[in-house]
């Protein structure tokens, strides 16, 4: 199969997977929203730095050196594996000691009896972490789907059981538990690879020199992308860090969903591509305007119509999460071009320079931070707003150079798609305005306002030409 059609076979089958996967998790999430206290979540909430710190330090970054590496063995996936695997039952083992001070940090003395089981995932997601990479390095993402749907459908049937009889947190803890289990055992069960009793050390100092800066760069990137869960977990009460994760969830519904669909192909392509700089440099501008096509339009209007969203979706309840809500969708524009930057960086083999990018931006979240708290939750949210659009212009300085495709030009092409989608957000405001004025239910508010603003944006593409609306016609033509 040649790489451009298993690049579109990979998209192919990553999408099935990701918004099944998605519109699952929404749905159920709707459920749970209608079942549970915003408190329940923002418990569940609080937790996840410990959870992203402990899948950053047993994975190492050595998972990524595996689909990097052009020629690996069984010896260089059996190391990895035990490595993962050990670490894992230290850190569970570290997890169970500290959580007591963890739920004094919080102040909420049921996160001891919560944080010690729900880590028991960190055990059970390393006995499939190389199962997972195997797949991701050969694109085969046809094999994920039929272990992710059945996975997430079982672990989502206990939550949303567990939440109609009134167990509350405890809902939320044994759907993650369960859902991962079911994912662990399938991926055995249908993958063809076993580890080989073996530990090659040269090996492993070959993908751990490798990974350990990636690992310090990702460490670095959990407790800064949970800063502001951190922080609105400690000063305020569990209800608003309930509300924070609500927003931010639905935000990064879509920009998620997209940019794990591309980026699950954009890795292995990229590391394919690596030496052709003139061909890396096209592939990445395409996949770059492409994804901001689609994902800063979505955004927008999700913001537009986020009152009725919200009420529709999760009753009144949930209603204080609607203006955290709005300002992240604004910040989560960005974030796909984060992302593919510094996967540039990585298959260029500069993890040493993606480390030292990931600190410079770090401490400027840090300053940002310390002058937007003043300023409460909401002071919060703007300044990382501020945050993503200066942490885009030290991103694309430094990948730039390697693409010879500098911050300016990258700037230059996605400002048509902002300006666009801008455009037409304002107009459906006006329309949804006039509706809201009128007295209209919620559900039409939605439906019209989607309608109207993708028939607009459509038009207004076409008008100003913007390139990935034909190169997304092409591609539906060929298909």
């Amino acid at each position: 199969m040649s790489l451009k059609k298993q690049a579109l076979s990979g998209v192919f089958w990553s999408s099935l997977q990701l918004f099944g996967t998605q519109g699952i998790g929404l749905v159920v999430s709707i459920i749970l929203a209608r079942l549970l206290l915003p408190a329940e979540f923002g418990l569940i909430a609080m937790l996840g730095v410990f959870m992203g710190l402990a899948v950053t330090l047993i994975n190492s970054g050595m998972t990524s050196s595996l689909i990097r590496t052009e020629h690996v063995d069984e010896e260089d996936y059996s190391t990895v594996f035990f490595f993962n695997l050990v670490v894992s039952c230290i850190l569970y083992g570290l997890i169970i000691f500290l959580a007591p001070f963890i739920a004094s940090f919080y102040n909420q003395p049921v996160l001891t009896s919560v944080v010690r089981v729900y880590s028991i995932i960190f055990v059970i997601n390393a006995f499939s972490a190389i199962q997972i990479t195997r797949l991701n390095k050969s694109m085969n993402f046809k094999t994920q789907l039929k272990v992710s749907i059945p996975s997430l459908l079982i672990g989502c049937i206990v939550g949303v059981t567990m939440a109609y009889m009134g167990y509350g947190v405890w809902s939320l803890v044994w759907s993650a538990i369960i859902q991962s289990l079911a994912s662990t055992m399938q991926l055995w069960y249908y993958s063809n690879w076993k580890p080989l009793w073996v530990f090659n050390r040269e090996k492993f100092k070959f993908h751990f020199h490798y990974g350990m800066k990636l690992m310090f760069s990702g460490i670095l990137d959990i407790l800064f992308t949970n800063a502001y869960t951190i922080i609105i977990g400690k000063f305020y009460l569990p209800a608003q860090v309930g509300f924070y994760n609500r927003a931010e969830n639905l935000q990064m519904f879509p920009v998620g969903a997209i940019n794990s669909i591309i980026g699950k192909v954009t890795f292995p392509l990229f590391a394919t591509i690596q030496n052709d700089e003139e061909r890396l440099k096209m592939v990445y501008k395409k996949i770059m305007q492409m994804v901001l096509f689609l994902v800063t339009p979505t955004l927008i209007l999700m913001a537009v119509v986020a009152e009725p969203l919200f009420r529709l979706l999760f009753t009144e309840k949930w209603m204080p999460a609607v203006p955290y809500f709005q300002i992240l969708c604004f910040n989560g524009i960005l974030y796909p071009i984060h992302s593919y930057n510094l996967q540039i960086l990585i298959v260029k083999g500069r993890s040493d320079l993606f480390l030292k990018l990931e600190i410079v931006k770090k401490i400027l979240t840090v300053v940002i931070i310390l002058i937007s708290f003043q300023f409460g939750i909401y002071g919060l949210l703007y300044g990382s707003v501020i945050g993503s659009v200066l942490c885009f212009f030290i991103n694309t300085h430094y990948s730039g150079k390697f693409l010879n495709y500098t911050a300016w030009q990258q700037t230059k092409d996605i400002l048509p798609i902002i300006f666009v989608s801008i455009g037409v957000g304002g107009l459906i405001l006006v329309s949804d305005l006039v509706l809201e004025s009128y007295y209209f239910v919620d559900f039409f508010r939605l439906i019209s306002g989607s309608a109207l603003g993708v028939l607009l944006y459509i038009l207004a593409a076409y008008i100003f030409k913007l390139s990935s609306l034909f190169e997304l016609i092409t591609i539906a033509k060929r298909q």
